[in-house]
């Protein structure tokens, strides 16, 4: 007799964690683009933001569909790594921007570089890096499950 297959994993939250950085500008940048703390907004940078704010929302609301269902199933698996590559790229871009975001955190921080741009950027880095992890930690459960259904 065959041992179960676990269908859901604790690092699923990952997905969550998407939702929870990208919501925000989401819904800012398609409700109020003009209030974000952004130096030299112009027309069309506004429709670029709205446009890449819709494309968050899309995001944000599959991460959600797809947090409870089974790691194993392949539209959350290809949702992952099309995530991961996104928080990638977002990190690096935002590691690489000029400043942009007229705050501080303070001198101390400023003198450690620890600015918005930077910590906006480490974070999409944690979650791409969350995205890695979960490919990896349940890459045995979608392989159990295909198995699975080759002997059926």
């Amino acid at each position: 007799m065959s041992q179960p297959v676990a269908a859901n994993s604790p690092f699923s939250v990952v997905f969550l964690l998407h939702f929870a950085l990208d919501v925000p500008m989401a819904i800012q940048g398609l409700w109020s683009p003009l209030r974000l703390p952004f130096l030299q907004l112009n027309n069309t940078t506004l429709v670029f933001i709205k446009l890449y704010a819709a494309l968050v929302a899309g995001t944000c609301l599959a991460s959600l569909l797809v947090f409870g269902l089974p790691e194993f199933l392949p539209g959350k698996r290809a949702l992952a790594i099309a995530l991961c590559i996104y928080h990638v790229t977002c990190s690096t871009v935002l590691f690489n921007a000029p400043r942009f975001i007229p705050h501080s955190f303070g001198a101390l921080a400023e003198s450690y570089r620890a600015t918005p741009e930077v910590v906006w950027g480490t974070l999409h880095g944690l979650v791409g890096l969350g995205f890695a992890i979960w490919w990896q930690a349940t890459v045995q459960i979608a392989a159990a499950m295909a198995k699975a259904a080759k002997r059926q």
